[in-house]
């Protein structure tokens, strides 16, 4: 971290917020972006000009315009996976023009949309039929983490924009609870499932579409199964095994993470609930949030200025955690999504050289509707000694009238002036701080194109952040050392006998839980 920009911060410690309004009568003109009917009001975080274009400085050093580019156009910037990332080309329209390199995967995309966008249709015109002749009315993904919490955000923020053709749900969780509390409520002549896993082998996910394919052939048979399972995967030799029909295979690719694909094939689920008029509205969304990240000058860029501030709040500010707080129940689920997407990719401690990282890097995210977070975590964000950074995301329209319109405006209103302003009383119970660093997110209603600026918006984040702390926001290999650890422990659970090839840590732990089962 710049000594310059700790310096900014000692300096800035002794003015509050409120000081800097009042020292600024423009300061939300200052500190305020749109961009296409979304704005991005940072005026109450703990800058001034002064740092601000010290941030701005230091990005230009670290080569964010460089690494942009090599991202869109394809260079390799997975660097500890040697892969493209490459989820912007899902949402380019046809016809863009894209580098020579690029154009085979372009028309896989392409082709893969189209059939997409078919198998939706013949779903929703009943051409596509269960096994016994039945139209579907239900549709269950089955996947984890990418698989699934993209999808699962994105169904219950667009919930207005469902078609009504089809009820969507998800399965995800390795206990088997949520399959068995939802076959309850299901018809199995009219539930179609989708196995959403890249490599087919992912144990959550496969451990719950067995549990779907023994109560599907159990119900209807084992012909059945081929007419009521989809897959995306890349896995043909997996999905030959499973019985899954060649014409019910959809294909994702390695230079997609996980976190990164609801615009893909993962996103089928979505499109099944919305239709492909829809999502393809959303993909339009966030291709226009592409643009602006690829073309506005920094000090007038939305992700720029979002990583940049991350980057603040965290190095220089201590913000060991940070709230993201929608003012809608639409957006329950994106907390859960922006938990994954910002901890897996700045989650790390290793630079992009193979260095020990200095200084801090991805904040703890968690988040809630925030009209129910005010009742219940507010408090530690108000007068906690936690350091916490906060994302109010506001729709202006959307509740259930136009006067839950104005009350949900007015709470979030409130509050974003009550975390800013504090309170001074001579009783210090109630006092307040204040000058706690926020971020407003406002649009005037959240549709499938807002959802698409929103999700790649935080995608972009994400990005500008790992470019500051030169980090690799494409991998994820923290992930794999528990689920790896899994499969030798798993056999000895099976096998009592085999209890000496566990971890000599564990074999107290191991005798308790074989005595209580």
């Amino acid at each position: 971290m710049a000594e310059s920009l700790t310096g900014h911060a000692r300096r800035l410690a002794a003015v509050s917020v409120s000081k800097l309004f009042a020292r600024n009568a423009n300061r939300f003109k200052h500190f305020s972006r749109a961009s296409d009917g979304l704005l991005f009001d940072f005026s109450r975080q703990h800058l001034d000009v002064e740092a601000l274009a010290m941030l701005l400085a230091d990005c230009e050093r670290a080569g964010l315009a460089a690494r942009t580019e090599a991202m869109f156009a394809g260079e390799i910037v997975n660097d500890s996976e040697q892969r493209q990332a490459l989820h912007t080309l899902l949402r380019a329209p046809a016809g863009t023009a894209v580098p020579a390199k690029l154009v085979p995967l372009e028309g896989a995309v392409r082709t893969m949309r189209a059939r997409c966008a078919a198998f939706v249709r013949d779903v929703h015109t009943a051409k596509r039929k269960s096994a016994t002749g039945a139209r579907f009315t239900d549709v269950v993904n089955i996947g984890i983490g990418g698989s699934d919490l993209g999808p699962a955000m994105a169904v219950e923020a667009l919930r207005p924009y469902r078609t009504g053709h089809l009820r969507c749900h998800f399965v995800s969780n390795v206990d088997g609870t949520q399959f068995a509390d939802l076959a309850a409520e299901l018809d199995p002549a009219r539930t179609l499932f989708i196995v959403c896993s890249k490599t087919f082998t992912t144990q959550e996910t496969l451990a719950n579409a067995r549990r779907a394919r023994a109560w599907i052939a159990g119900k209807l048979g084992e012909a059945a199964v081929r007419a009521h399972f989809v897959a995306v995967s890349t896995n043909g030799k997996a999905m030959d095994e499973f019985d899954i029909a060649a014409d019910a295979r959809f294909e994702m690719w390695d230079w997609v993470g996980g976190r990164y694909s609801l615009w893909s094939a993962v996103g089928l689920a979505i499109e099944l609930a919305i239709g492909t008029q829809h999502f393809e509205a959303m993909l339009a969304g966030a291709r226009a949030m592409d643009e602006h990240f690829r073309q506005a000058e920094p000090h007038e860029n939305l992700p720029v200025l979002a990583g940049l501030i991350a980057h603040w709040n965290r190095n220089v500010q201590g913000c060991a955690g940070h709230a993201v707080l929608p003012y809608t129940q639409r957006l329950a689920r994106l907390p859960a999504y922006l938990q994954q997407l910002e901890m897996e990719s700045l989650g790390k401690s290793i630079t992009r050289g193979g260095e020990e990282v200095v200084g801090d890097t991805g904040a703890v995210i968690f988040g809630e509707p925030a009209s129910n977070a005010q009742h219940s975590f507010f408090q530690l964000l108000h007068q906690g000694t936690a350091h916490v950074s906060l994302d109010l995301l506001l729709p202006l329209t959307g509740a259930a009238d136009a006067a839950a319109d104005e009350l949900v405006i007015a709470n979030c209103l409130s509050q974003a002036q009550a975390f800013m302003t504090g309170h001074e009383s001579d009783d210090p119970q109630r006092r307040h701080p204040g000058s706690r660093p926020l971020s407003l997110l406002v649009f005037p209603k959240l549709d499938p194109t807002m959802l698409g600026k929103l999700v790649a918006f935080y995608e972009h984040k994400v990005f500008v952040a790992s470019v500051l702390w030169d980090v690799n926001p494409f991998d994820q290999w923290g992930v794999e050392l528990g689920k790896k650890l899994c499969g030798g422990i798993l056999p000895v659970l099976h096998e009592p006998a085999r209890a000496s090839e566990a971890p000599a840590e564990l074999a107290g732990l191991l005798g308790w839980i074989r005595r209580q089962r």
